[in-house]
C-alpha cells in the first residue's frame, strides 16, 4: 500500500465520519454501536467492511430524511440487524471458531494416538 493510498483512505474515512456526524443523535449512537460490533465480529475483508459501513450510513440518511427513528430502520434488535448484514461473509468469529475446532481436533488426535 502506497502513501498515496493511505492518504486517500484517510480522506475517505474522514468524509465518511463527517456523514455520520451529520446524522441525528440517535442515529449516531446506534451507528457507533454497530461499528463496534462489526469491528469485533464483522467481515474479514476491509473492502466489505468499508462498503458495509457506507451502506449503513446511506440507509440511516434515508431513514432520517423521512423522519423515521433509528430503531424503525434497524429494528429493536440491532445485533440481529448486524448479523443479517454480514450473513454469508467470512467473519472474525468464523476464523476463531475454525481455530478452536482445529485445536480440539489436534488434542483429540494426540489423546487417541496415546491410547493406542
Amino acid at each position: 500500500m502506497s502513501i498515496r493510498d493511505l492518504i486517500e483512505g484517510k480522506k475517505a474515512w474522514r468524509a465518511h465520519m463527517a456523514r455520520v456526524k451529520a446524522l441525528p443523535q440517535d442515529y449516531q449512537i446506534v451507528y457507533k454501536e454497530i461499528q463496534k460490533y462489526l469491528f469485533k465480529v464483522g467481515p474479514v475483508e476491509l473492502t466489505e467492511m468499508t462498503d458495509l459501513l457506507s451502506g449503513i450510513v446511506d440507509l440511516f440518511e434515508e431513514g432520517a430524511a423521512v423522519g423515521k427513528g433509528v430503531l424503525e430502520v434497524t429494528g429493536r434488535d440491532v445485533a440481529t440487524f448486524c448479523d443479517d448484514l454480514i450473513e454469508g461473509s467470512k467473519t472474525y468469529a468464523d476464523i476463531f471458531k475454525e481455530s478452536v475446532d482445529q485445536e480440539v481436533a489436534k488434542a483429540m488426535k494426540k489423546a487417541t494416538d496415546k491410547d493406542h
